[in-house]
């Protein structure tokens, strides 16, 4: 069976946000998929998503201010200036990062380990709320 559902996560500032709760709010229904999998596709082109740390906020941060180094704004090679300093950057980033996630499904949950989570990565200093299309296929 497949189950899909757009889901819309608010408008975060420029980081990396644990959004595990709000995928599984709004979300297809997990409970009665016996195994499946959960793809997550962010519609956009300066967020992504990712897997990682789900307890310690300092990896957030961490993750952040590497990825603010590793791919900074006013670089001088950067021709497309247009949308403002932050959006070049969070091109790369999306691109480094990815736009979509499989997660396995296990007797009604996400196979997730112990100490990962679901991440929104903005890129943007603001880039307002963000949609994830959310498809399920599994076994009932």
């Amino acid at each position: 069976m497949w189950d899909q559902t757009t889901i819309t996560l608010p408008a975060q500032p420029r980081g990396f946000h644990l959004v595990t709760h709000d995928i599984l709010a709004q979300g297809p229904a997990l409970t009665n998929c016996q195994v499946g999998l959960l793809n997550l596709f962010i519609q956009h082109t300066s967020a992504s998503l990712a897997i990682n740390e789900n307890a310690d906020p300092d990896v957030r941060g961490d993750l952040e201010r590497h990825f603010n180094v590793m791919v900074p704004q006013h670089a001088p090679h950067y021709e497309h200036l247009t949308e403002g300093p932050d959006d070049m950057p969070a091109h790369i980033k999306s691109v480094l990062i990815g736009s979509s996630l499989s997660i396995p499904v296990t007797d009604g949950k996400l196979a997730l380990g112990t100490w990962q989570g679901i991440y929104l990565c903005e890129h943007r200093d603001h880039g307002g709320p963000r949609r994830v299309v959310a498809t399920l296929q599994g076994r009932w």
